[in-house]
């Protein structure tokens, strides 16, 4: 997977769990004996394709998508029968290569399809898929018989190099509605045309009848409507009969666009945010200024609880790039510096008027990366932090009204139930995911009753590890302020500190001297290490190891 080793749920019906594993495989378990019913491979194993959403149930049906469009796949989403494992249809999100032997699977939506092809060009690469997986949010309509699937991003990032001609590239970043009989597109909406920023549209999708003001002025009109906050930091209303654009403005800072056009659903894009020339400045970064960390919808106050963040990054082309299958696609280079800008590591609690597309309250976090939200009928909004702090804050206004510390980050989505005429809220608790996929911790499961007692958490240790051996190098000053630009540029992103990713400076001794065969020329693609020969030369990968050393020699020294 893209961005650590998780799981975002299972879904639960007729006495069976169903839970998507990260290697493709789908598994209906029986829920009193926890034994297999059956399972199904849903992807290609041929190439870098995995699970880590949850299915969702559908009219007797299990509804799911995959990950890995960071490593060149196709996206597409399968239905398969709740009882027999059997798969009934399958969407494809982009229209991919018709002439590619084995493409596709399965007859795919034609009318979707000739839609789709229209916005790419003669020249896409779709050796590298083409991406658009649903990795997250799928939502149902039982009386509109409609389901909404979220759009992620494109494979590679970098649309100059995915597709020079510029189109919009259908499905990506969209919310797409089918028929779930049978899979066939009804209607879509694009949040970002020509995705470039790693701006996904799988964040969660909330379906809310509002009241609506009419476009003329006159008077308002209950809409049956479609809610999201994608990555790409407008909040959207989309009436979800038609695929109607209704509003949209953004919930955080955004510099990639000036606004959604009301006439169009179109955003107004801000001329360089393409990066085609010189390095961007944009918010949010490809983390988004929301990202899975689920929002909630109190139909009392009529708000949108978003666990948002404030974040930036710097896109620059790389025009030398080259494709290369099963490795990391983003063809561009991303970094956390530009001269003249700050940027910004802000987490937010944002309390949104979907109606006005206004805020009513925000929290401000010193953190971003916080959890998801839960809101009540007993006027609370329930998070986690980055911290490990669980809040309780009042949905009207949001006071602060209680809080209990985990002694560890929260990501996941509170959640209540009653049991014997008592409430509860369960948390879990544990730090992970694509932003903080180095965290050391131990996941916990919380849960609070109402009018019960405070329990003592325990803090709850990690083994300590012993200092690693010495290894005796002279670099200059150099070659190790070029290691520690390059090793925040290219490599940060996986290793540094974690659990789940090597920590490099615990390396065995002899790993540094096959830092090329590792780096450029992918020795351990297999094991999940992709190549970095187009973006990397022998002297910065020799730079990078020069830097890790010494930060291991520290690490010895400090011992």
């Amino acid at each position: 997977a893209c961005c650590d080793v998780v799981n975002r749920g299972v879904a639960v019906y007729n006495r069976k769990v169903y839970v998507g594993v990260l290697d493709g495989r789908l598994i209906a378990l029986d829920t009193y004996t926890g034994e297999p019913v059956w399972e199904t491979m849903t992807v290609d194993q041929d190439r870098f394709y995995s699970i880590t959403g949850a299915p969702r149930i559908v009219k007797g049906q299990v509804i799911i998508g995959n990950g890995g469009a960071e490593f060149g796949v196709r996206g597409y989403v399968s239905a398969y029968d709740a009882e027999t494992g059997e798969l009934n249809w399958r969407f494809y999100t982009i229209p991919g290569d018709f002439m590619a032997p084995g493409t596709p699977k399965m007859p795919p939506d034609e009318a979707a399809m000739t839609l789709a092809a229209e916005t790419w060009g003669p020249e896409t690469l779709w050796e590298a898929g083409g991406g658009g997986t649903a990795w997250d949010s799928f939502a149902y309509d039982p009386e509109l018989d409609l389901l909404y699937i979220g759009v992620g991003n494109g494979s590679p990032w970098n649309q100059q190099h995915r597709d020079p001609s510029g189109g919009d590239n259908l499905f990506l970043a969209s919310i797409v509605a089918l028929d779930p009989n049978d899979g066939t597109y009804v209607w879509h909406y694009q949040t970002t045309p020509g995705e470039t920023w790693d701006y996904t549209a799988t964040q969660q999708m909330i379906l809310a009848n509002l009241l609506i003001p009419n476009s003329d002025g006159r008077g308002s009109e209950m809409r049956k409507v479609i809610m999201q906050a994608p990555k790409n930091g407008f909040f959207y209303v989309i009436d979800r009969a038609t695929g109607e654009f209704l509003s949209a403005d953004n919930y955080v800072t955004v510099t990639w666009a000036d606004r959604i056009d009301p006439e169009t659903g179109r955003p107004i894009e801000i001329p360089g945010a393409r990066y085609e020339n010189e390095a961007a400045f944009i918010r949010p970064a490809q983390l988004g200024g929301h990202n899975w960390q689920p929002m909630s919808f109190n139909p009392d106050t009529g708000l949108v609880y978003i666990p948002a963040q404030d974040n930036a990054i710097a896109w620059e082309h790389l025009p030398r790039w080259q494709f290369r299958e099963n490795t990391w696609l983003a063809a561009a280079r991303t970094r956390r510096s530009l001269e003249g800008y700050t940027f910004p590591d802000d987490g937010h609690l944002v309390a949104w008027d979907p109606v006005a597309q206004e805020p009513v309250w925000q929290v401000d976090y010193d953190n971003y990366w916080n959890g998801g939200t839960l809101s009540t009928a007993g006027n609370l909004v329930f998070q986690g932090t980055a911290t490990g702090d669980f809040i309780a804050y009042r949905a009207t206004d949001g006071e602060k009204l209680w809080q209990s510390w985990a002694r560890t980050g929260i990501l996941a989505g509170p959640v209540s139930y009653e049991v014997d005429g008592t409430q509860y809220i369960a948390v879990m608790a544990g730090w992970g995911g694509a932003f903080a996929v180095r965290s050391r911790n131990e996941g916990k499961i919380f849960a609070f009753a109402l009018g019960g007692d405070e329990v003592a958490v325990s803090a709850g240790r990690l083994p300590e590890r012993e200092a690693p051996s010495r290894i005796e190098q002279t670099p200059d000053t150099a070659t190790l302020a070029q290691g520690l630009e390059l090793f925040n540029t290219w490599c940060a992103q996986c290793h540094g500190g974690g659990t789940t990713l090597p920590d490099l400076r615990y390396s065995e001794p002899e790993i540094y001297d096959r830092y090329q065969q590792i780096v450029l020329a992918g020795e351990r693609a297999g094991q999940g290490m992709p190549p970095f020969g187009a973006e990397l030369d022998l002297e910065q990968v020799r730079a990078i190891a020069a830097w890790v050393i010494e930060e291991r020699n520290g690490l010895t020294r400090q011992e």
